[in-house]
């Protein structure tokens, strides 16, 4: 068979049946190293030149390394990120551990937000009626009926019992925050108890980002059972 002819026979190959072929005779490079060591690919960078077979499989374990690298490093600074939570979450308990009354329950939240969680614009609506807490000057806290008007905006996040992350209706943020509050970019909404008994805890940030809506908010569920178990204690 002549040289043309030969070619001719191979361009006739689809990709398909010569992949078959070295997938059912994975030995054939081993029979023919020569043919492996002449192979020559692109070397993948926009560069226009060409690589060896050995060489490109050395780049590709190359990527994959430095892929399972960076997912090895988010994976650490997620676990880190929790650690840290996890503390300051027990920084909390012990706070509330220590609160002697609905005040001190009230002082602990503030304080473990502000100083622990570095959250200063944060809000805790209750269902009740307490005078003490009432006749209190603070932005911090807010006393509602449970029926009220503005508390029916909240009732998808009491129905479903978890904890929310993202943007607020203006309506809302005017309700917890003030009229006005344009600078509020994304806020947490924890209701208190199932159903949001005892009310609920919101958390705002400027930054969009702080508590966007794909945030984990397990961390969110336990700051807001421990507040509803405070409160019921009182």
């Amino acid at each position: 068979m002549t040289k043309r002819a030969a070619t001719a026979d191979v361009t006739t190959l689809s990709d398909a049946a010569v992949a078959q072929y070295l997938e059912a005779f994975p030995e054939f490079f081993e029979r023919n190293p020569a043919l492996l060591q002449r192979l020559r690919l692109p070397d993948g960078r926009g560069s226009g030149t060409t690589v060896s077979l050995l060489e490109k499989q050395v780049d590709v374990l190359r990527e994959r390394n430095r892929q399972l690298e960076k997912r090895l490093a988010e994976f650490i600074e997620v676990a880190r990120g929790n650690d840290e939570l996890a503390a300051k979450i027990h920084k909390l308990t012990t706070r509330l551990v220590h609160a002697r009354g609905v005040d001190h329950v009230v002082d602990a939240v503030e304080a473990s937000l502000r100083e622990d969680f570095d959250v200063p614009r944060c809000v805790l609506v209750l269902f009740r009626d307490d005078a003490s807490l009432a006749a209190r000057e603070s932005p911090f806290i807010r006393l509602a009926a449970r029926d009220s008007a503005d508390i029916r905006g909240f009732e998808t996040l009491f129905a479903s019992d978890r904890p929310r992350c993202g943007q607020v209706r203006d309506s809302q943020r005017d309700y917890l925050f003030g009229d006005g509050t344009v600078d509020i970019g994304s806020v947490a909404l924890v209701p208190l108890g199932p159903g949001g008994r005892h009310g609920l805890l919101a958390c705002g940030a400027t930054d969009a980002q702080r508590f966007n809506p794909t945030v984990s908010t397990d961390f969110l569920a336990r700051i807001g059972e421990l507040i509803a178990a405070a409160l019921a204690a009182e």
